[in-house]
């Protein structure tokens, strides 16, 4: 169900073509830029293959940080180079503006280099990396929250999914570009906690345990906050439809009483 509920939250963030020669997805422009990330890109590996790629890649970021303590500037830009797409990418979804994304990545990196010393070897330099960023979009966040959000309580309901949506045409293009809009502004008016671990988990297709370590939760409360913030974003949802419905003159009694009302 989970990829199901991705798989819909997604095809409401469609990116904006690129210009030839770069076919490579990009962001929407503003307010509501969403990348996807690995888990909606493409299908992962699966079985010992998946194992083996994952244990390279951590086992070459560790080789760089290693070199990098010892002093290897060399070290450290290979790191940054490997990481900055997917982090600026994360920070994107999370804040909604590539300038703004941009520098909440560049300062997580001058903390990872300040910090590099403390780096602790059983976890992946990608989770270090995108708990800091996330942590500072968190932050980011929360100093621009509207006083009015969407709060939630700490209660056990049912699980609900996002509304369900049909995957439109490619010629569609504009309604798409409005309706990601409409996605990034009911993810904004979620608490920033929520919109974090749903963007990890809906945008980057991250597994609960990995996004557990990057917000600093457990595994519990991370699949609690997914619950939550999928519930809150469907409220969100349902409640913007029903003012845009007030405002078109197209929901209300005095609308139905209107359709009701007999012709001479």
């Amino acid at each position: 169900m989970l990829a199901s509920t991705a798989t819909r939250l997604s095809s409401r963030m469609t990116p904006a073509p690129a210009p030839p020669p770069d076919r490579s997805p990009k962001p929407l422009p503003d307010p509501g830029p969403v990348e996807r990330g690995r888990g909606a890109v493409a299908p992962r590996a699966e079985g010992a293959s998946e194992a083996r790629a994952v244990e390279s890649s951590a086992g070459a970021d560790h080789d760089a940080v290693r070199r990098a303590q010892r002093g290897d500037a060399a070290a450290f830009e290979e790191l940054v180079r490997r990481h900055e797409r997917g982090a600026v990418r994360v920070a994107l979804n999370l804040v909604g503006r590539r300038e703004d994304a941009e520098d909440l990545v560049q300062e997580a990196f001058l903390r990872v280099f300040r910090n590099l010393e403390r780096f602790d070897f059983q976890y992946e330099f990608s989770t270090w990396l995108y708990r800091i960023v996330t942590n500072q979009a968190i932050d980011w966040l929360r100093r621009r929250r509207p006083a009015h959000s969407t709060t939630a309580r700490e209660d056990d309901e049912p699980e609900i999914e996002l509304p369900d949506v049909r995957t439109p045409a490619p010629s569609r293009g504009l309604e798409l570009g409005e309706e990601a809009a409409r996605v990034r502004e009911c993810l904004s008016a979620l608490a920033p906690h929520f919109q974090a671990v749903l963007v990890l988990r809906e945008m980057e297709g991250m597994a609960c345990t990995e996004i557990a370590d990057i917000v600093g939760a457990t595994h519990v409360t991370v699949r609690w906050r997914l619950h939550r913030g999928r519930k809150l974003f469907q409220e969100e949802w349902e409640r913007r439809e029903r003012l845009n419905e007030q405002e078109l003159g197209l929901g209300g009694p005095d609308a139905d009483a209107a359709r009701q009302e007999p012709e001479d």
